[in-house]
């Protein structure tokens, strides 16, 4: 599994924060994801929730009240306050207004999935974030799934997994939140970010899509079918808030290897070759032969592991590495840059959803 490459920037170095404990926290957002937020700061030891901003007083009010901190109803009065590090967890079209004043203050955002809704403005969020030389991370939670760090550490410990077809499926029943968007920034975002992250942060060449608006104005449905050259890959991902059941499987199809992953139940499954040569080339001589091999035990000929599993929250992780970051004055792994590769997969993925319904061309969204 490669690590994504955040490249060369011109950019202020980031200042770390060092040892200061507690590290003074703040949300911006305190809905469905925010709410978590605020409970992590509030539990860990190195953290001091300070405050936290909302839209709905009466639900700031009542979210302060629960973790012994102070309301705040802009985010000017939460920098005013003293805060280092925020996590903003709006819905995604304020993410830009809420991050502009926090990160030219100096202040480490953690900006909850998609980074924007387009490429414009997840630009000017990391614009923003690199002249101030603000830390910046992207919520991408999938990266902190248990069975996720379990893969890393296979990796780490074993041979790297060069990919060459990756199979996606995420669906889910309607929960009617984030109907305003397409499937593919509300749950397909989740599955590009480990794809990209698993080609080394590199975008597709060509990006093929189909997708279906069947309740909402936007894909409700999407296939999309992306390829990279040299190394040569095809991601396939399939996508669906019109499910009737809850799957979310991935499987990566690689030179040297075999790896499922099932975030629901938390299992993966990695099946490596271990047979050597002498053995691969006498079995090959054999099938060429039309030798009866059906007694033939195919399982000793590769190794097969089931990963092993932390009970470790994704959302505390995820945090943890975000603080990390923050004290030692660095990028985090999911900084502006992959959170912006991110967007702009997936902006091209919706346009060629669009020209596919339109009928406009075979290889709408390749890139030139």
């Amino acid at each position: 599994m490669a690590s994504s490459s955040n490249g060369t920037h011109s950019a202020p170095p980031i200042r770390p924060l060092g040892d200061k404990s507690p590290i003074r926290a703040g949300v911006v957002g305190v809905g469905r994801m925010g709410r978590h937020h605020a409970r992590v700061y509030a539990q860990l030891p190195e953290t001091q929730l300070v405050g936290v901003v909302d839209a709905n007083p009466e639900r700031a009010e009542a979210l302060a009240e629960q973790h012994s901190c102070k309301p705040f109803y802009n985010v000017q009065s939460l920098i005013e306050a003293g805060v280092d590090v925020v996590s903003i967890a709006t819905p995604t079209t304020f993410h830009f207004a809420a991050a502009e004043p926090l990160l030219a203050a100096g202040i480490a955002c953690l900006i909850e999935k998609p980074l924007a809704g387009d490429v414009a403005e997840a630009e000017k969020i990391k614009a923003v974030a690199e002249k101030h030389g603000s830390v910046l991370m992207v919520g991408h939670i999938e990266r902190f799934n248990p069975i996720m760090r379990a893969l890393k550490r296979e990796t780490k410990s074993g041979d790297e997994i060069v990919p060459r077809f990756i199979e996606v499926s995420r669906v889910s029943p309607m929960t009617f939140r984030s109907v305003d968007v397409s499937v593919v920034m509300d749950m397909m975002i989740h599955d590009l970010d480990v794809v990209l992250m698993l080609m080394g942060g590199r975008e597709p060449d060509e990006v093929q899509a189909s997708g279906v608006p069947v309740i909402t104005e936007h894909e409700d449905i999407c296939n999309a079918r992306l390829t990279w050259k040299n190394p040569n890959c095809v991601a396939n991902i399939t996508c669906s808030r019109l499910a009737l059941k809850t799957e979310r499987v991935t499987r990566i199809t690689g030179e040297n290897a075999y790896v499922k992953i099932d975030y629901g139940a938390k299992t993966g499954t990695v099946i490596r070759k271990v047979a050597n040569e002498n053995q691969m080339v006498e079995l090959r001589n054999l099938l060429r032969q039309g030798a009866d091999l059906s007694n033939l035990k195919w399982h000793e000929l590769v190794a097969i592991e089931e990963l092993k599993v932390d009970e470790g929250e994704p959302i505390v992780e995820e945090i943890r590495a975000f603080l990390a970051a923050v004290r030692e004055g660095r990028r985090p792994e999911i900084d502006a840059s992959a959170g912006l590769a991110n967007v702009r997969t997936a902006e091209r993925i919706i346009e060629a959803c669009k020209t596919q319904r339109t009928g406009a061309g075979e290889f709408a969204g390749s890139k030139f």
